[in-house]
């Protein structure tokens, strides 16, 4: 297995997690964006996402990997394919994660003013992008059977394969969730997981922060929330700080399961993504009760009251939040269902077999 990616920043640092995923890791130094770049990639004919992505030193270091005739390519996610030559001699295989050009819809339908028409023009621009690159593969792996039919529907593709969201069921180890601090009659601690720099999370806070909060705080004033996850907007953390809410925004950390460990619930806010979150199956595996949108749990395969409380509307959200905080004996027989359902079908083991199958079938269909 080479693995080839941008160096990450302190690639040396992930020296010895590198070596335990493959035989050999090929990386070129490459910055991230600047605000600049990416203003101008607007203009581009695809999309700002992958277009920030090309890289001359990237398509080189590829170019030569390819020439070793690997047996199999393996690309993750659509935006990557830019580093690859048009034409792909190998057998070839490329990781979806979502539907992209549903998440850009998706930012137009919640987006106002002017970010609306650039919304639009991203997601009609991804869309062109993505259906040009998966049809470039032998095959695309989806990480549902719902985003398997979307694309297959919208793309015409010739073979998609799915694979389970899975999860690492030793590192999320189950801890009961009578081992957080009792919220009381009037408290009750929530935690919400991600990456605050990514525009899908920011909303879903915002979402939280704007209609379901003071609900929450009209029958549980003490209640607090943790917002886990890098670089959160500082106009996002002012914002809580001038309300009084009580909420603390951790920035990066190393480990997060310690603060998914002492909230009572575990939040997913989103009203914009596609694919699947596996934040959702981590809080599961490790005994919290989960309140979710639809699209936080969309594709994955659990039922709403038998592993989850789904709540679209702010009302319905809070009110789930609310119920969950007031029932210990609720909270238990959730945490444990939605425990064993991850054990039962979401497992590493499980989706390694899946994952080894699919690299297989690519191979043979690439012979044949």
């Amino acid at each position: 297995i080479v693995l080839a990616s941008p160096d990450p920043s302190g690639v040396d640092v992930f020296a010895a997690d590198i070596g335990t995923v493959c035989d050999r890791f090929v990386g070129w130094p490459e910055p991230g964006p600047s605000r600049l770049r990416r203003i101008r990639a607007l203009f581009d004919s695809i999309p700002v996402a992958a277009a920030t992505d090309r890289s001359p030193a990237g398509r080189r270091t590829i170019a030569a990997l390819l020439a070793e005739k690997p047996d199999v390519a393996l690309v993750d996610f659509p935006h990557a394919a830019v580093l690859l030559p048009d034409r792909i001699e190998t057998a070839s295989t490329i990781f979806t994660h979502n539907v992209e050009a549903e998440i850009f819809a998706r930012h137009a339908e919640v987006a106002q003013g002017p970010m609306q028409l650039v919304w639009r023009d991203q997601a009609r621009k991804m869309r062109r992008f993505e259906g040009d690159t998966l049809r470039r593969f032998d095959s695309a792996i989806a990480v549902s059977a719902r985003d398997a039919r979307a694309l297959t529907a919208l793309y015409d593709l010739r073979r998609v394969e799915v694979i389970d969201t899975g999860v690492d069921l030793d590192f999320y180890a189950f801890q009961p969730p009578e081992s957080a601090a009792d919220p009381g009659p009037g408290g009750g601690s929530l935690v919400f997981t991600g990456a605050m720099d990514w525009r899908a999370n920011i909303d879903g806070i915002e979402f939280l922060m704007e209609e379901v909060w003071p609900l929450v705080l009209r029958a549980r004033p003490k209640a607090e929330a943790t917002i886990v996850g890098r670089n959160p907007p500082a106009d996002l953390v002012a914002r809580a700080q001038q309300r009084g809410f009580a909420w603390r925004f951790t920035g990066f950390v190393d480990d997060v399961r310690p603060f998914v460990a002492a909230s009572n619930v575990y939040v997913i806010p989103l009203r914009v993504g596609s694919g699947t979150r596996i934040k959702a199956f981590e809080a599961m595996a490790m005994g919290r009760p989960v309140v979710s949108t639809a699209v936080g749990v969309e594709g994955l395969d659990v039922g709403h009251e038998a592993h989850y409380f789904a709540a679209d509307s702010a009302a319905d959200f809070a009110a789930a939040i609310l119920r969950l905080l007031g029932d210990s004996a609720l909270r238990d027989r959730l945490a444990r269902a939605a425990r064993a359902r991850v054990e039962e079908r979401f497992s590493w083991a499980h989706v390694a077999r899946q994952f080894e199958a699919i690299c297989q079938m690519a191979l043979e269909l690439h012979r044949a």
